[in-house]
C-alpha cells in the first residue's frame, strides 16, 4: 500500500514518443490558456492572468519534456523555445512597458524553433513557402510602418524576419515528408505568424476588439502544436 502512495504521488516518468501524448494534455493545455485569455478579457480576473498565462505555456515545455524518445537535438531546441516563450510571456504582461525585452526573448524562441526545424530539414531547399512567408511579412511591416515609433523599427524588422524565417522552415520540414508531427509543426508556425501579426497591429496600428482573444488563442495553439511536433519526431 506504501508503495502505491508513493508511485501516485511522484512526478509522471517521461514516456516514449513512439505514441501521441494523452488527450488529457491537450485539454490541460486549453483549459489554462482560457484562463489565461478570459483573465486577460475580464479586469476583476486579471490576478489569474499572471498566473495562468506562463502556466499554459509551461505545460506545452512539460509535454515535450516527457518525449524522451523523440530526437535529442530536436526536442532540446523546442523545449528552449518554449522557456524562451514563457520568459517573453512573463515580460510583456508585466505592467512595466518591457515590449523589447519580450521581443528579445521571443526571437531567441523562433531562433530555437528554427534550429530544431533545421535538424528536420536543410534549410531553405524549398523556395516557394520563404517567398510566401516574405511576402507576407513585407505587407504586415508596410501595414504597421509610419505607426511604429523609430527606436522599434529595427528591432522588429529582425524579429519579423527570424518569425517569417522559422515559420517557412517548419512549412519545409511538413512538404518534404507529410506526417502528423511536421504538419503540426507547420501550422504550428503559421499560428505563430497570425498570432504575431494580431499583436502588432492591436498594439500598433488598430485596436482589435477581442484581441486578447484572437491574440492568445492563436498563441497557444502555435505553442502546443509546435510541442506536439517533438512527439514521432525521429528525423
Amino acid at each position: 500500500m506504501r508503495g502505491c502512495r508513493v508511485r501516485s504521488l511522484a512526478m509522471p516518468a517521461a514516456v516514449p514518443s513512439n505514441t501521441a501524448p494523452s488527450p488529457r494534455w491537450a485539454w490541460s493545455v486549453a483549459v489554462v490558456a482560457a484562463l489565461a485569455i478570459v483573465a486577460a478579457l475580464w479586469p476583476p480576473l486579471h490576478a489569474l492572468h499572471y498566473l495562468a498565462k506562463p502556466a499554459a505555456t509551461l505545460l506545452v515545455a512539460l509535454l515535450v519534456w516527457r518525449a524522451v524518445d523523440a530526437q535529442p537535438a530536436y526536442r532540446r531546441a523546442v523545449l528552449a523555445g518554449l522557456l524562451l516563450s514563457t520568459l517573453g510571456d512573463i515580460w510583456l504582461m508585466l505592467p512595466r512597458d518591457l515590449f523589447v525585452a519580450g521581443l528579445v526573448s521571443f526571437l531567441l524562441a523562433h531562433l530555437a524553433y528554427l534550429y530544431a526545424f533545421t535538424r528536420l530539414a536543410a534549410l531553405a531547399p524549398l523556395r516557394w513557402p520563404f517567398a510566401a512567408y516574405a511576402l507576407l511579412a513585407a505587407g504586415v511591416v508596410l501595414l504597421l510602418w509610419s505607426h511604429l515609433p523609430a527606436p522599434l523599427r529595427a528591432p522588429v524588422l529582425v524579429y519579423v524576419a527570424a518569425l517569417a524565417t522559422m515559420a517557412a522552415q517548419a512549412a519545409v520540414v511538413a512538404v518534404q515528408r507529410i506526417t502528423a508531427s511536421r504538419i503540426a509543426a507547420a501550422i504550428g508556425g503559421l499560428s505563430f505568424v497570425v498570432s504575431d501579426a494580431l499583436l502588432a497591429i492591436d498594439r500598433f496600428h488598430t485596436p482589435l476588439p477581442y484581441a486578447a482573444l484572437w491574440v492568445l488563442a492563436s498563441y497557444w495553439l502555435a505553442q502546443f502544436l509546435i510541442g506536439r511536433s517533438v512527439w514521432q519526431s525521429r528525423g
